[in-house]
């Protein structure tokens, strides 16, 4: 069994932790700059530029193959050398109470219909996951699923993750935004309504994707649809679009702060925010960690605001 770091709580967040579980997650995709397998895209300011606001770093994307030991980050396995600063990096932003996650799957299909199969096919594409959990240390793993999977087949990884590495293993999935409403648009194939009612204790948080259509982060209706529907808020996190460049449904942090302040101030245990993804974030993408800040202080508005407002 893979030892990992305990679950520690961030600086920013050690006095409402307790209260107001607003996440910060981060998906990091692109670890280099320009393909380039030396311009590392570091992630050691998220610690370095206080305070430290993200709670989360996903890094992303793992994919389950036929070859190269049947795992790869990206287009490279783990083990590559363009790779050895991220894992520099993601040890020490545990360190300082960061959890530091994988992602799996996302838009390449083909890994989570490797692991829906029966149970010989199964034990085959999920002992390299097993694996580079353990070597790397990662204390969670975000399943998105954008290919059709069985409820079934999402049940046995989520009980083999929770089996193999314990209760404080983090399991996260990342729907877009409309599975989790009512008769809205899916791209997992399984029933996310069916999967809370049976697994939801094993599930930290869902990252649903607000953008490309398939959720609007300009206001607050949609997200408000899904608590309506039935899913607790704090375990919705909201998927935001961290530069126009980066896809489809970008909303201006201008405009997004009044959602945030809306979002706080309606649901004191909103989940929280996450950006996709980590190297060109806004509002300066030559400083990406400010995103981290900038989100951080909006989702503790309300909070603050109603600290400052109450007599005593």
């Amino acid at each position: 069994m893979a030892r990992f770091m305990p679950l520690l709580v961030p600086t920013v967040c050690a006095a409402t932790a307790a209260v107001n579980d607003h996440r910060v997650v981060i998906y990091y995709q692109t670890t280099n700059y320009n393909n380039s397998a030396t311009e590392h895209v570091s992630l050691l300011p998220l610690i370095n530029n206080a305070p430290v606001s993200v709670t989360h770093v996903l890094i992303a994307a793992i994919h389950l193959i036929d070859d190269d030991g049947g795992i790869h980050l990206n287009d490279y396995p783990p083990d590559n050398s363009r790779f050895d600063q991220v894992w520099s990096d993601a040890a020490q932003l545990q360190a300082k109470g960061v959890t530091v996650m994988g992602m799996l799957g996302g838009a390449a299909a083909g890994s989570f219909q490797r692991l829906d199969g029966d149970d010989t096919s199964f034990e085959k594409y999920y002992g390299p996951l097993h694996d580079m959990i353990g070597t790397y240390n990662l204390q969670g793993l975000d399943l998105d699923v954008e290919e059709s999977m069985s409820l079934n087949g999402i049940i046995r990884l989520i009980d083999r993750l929770k089996k193999d590495f314990g209760d404080g293993f983090v399991i996260s999935l990342a729907p877009v935004a409309s599975a989790l409403t009512e008769g809205g648009g899916n791209l997992s194939g399984f029933s996310y309504f069916d999967l809370e009612q049976q697994r939801g204790s094993s599930i930290a948080f869902y990252n649903g994707q607000f953008y490309y259509g398939w959720g609007d982060a300009s206001s607050a209706s949609d997200y408000e649809s899904i608590i309506d529907d039935g899913f607790a808020a704090n375990k919705v996190v909201m998927g935001l679009v961290t530069n126009p460049a980066n896809g489809g449904g970008y909303v201006a942090l201008d405009n997004e702060a009044p959602v945030l302040q809306e979002l706080t101030s309606e649901n004191p245990s909103f989940g929280g925010v996450a950006g996709w993804e980590y190297f060109n974030s806004l509002p300066d993408s030559n400083s990406p960690w400010e995103w981290a800040q900038w989100m951080a202080q909006h989702c503790f508005w309300a909070l603050d605001h109603m600290h400052k407002s109450k007599p005593y």
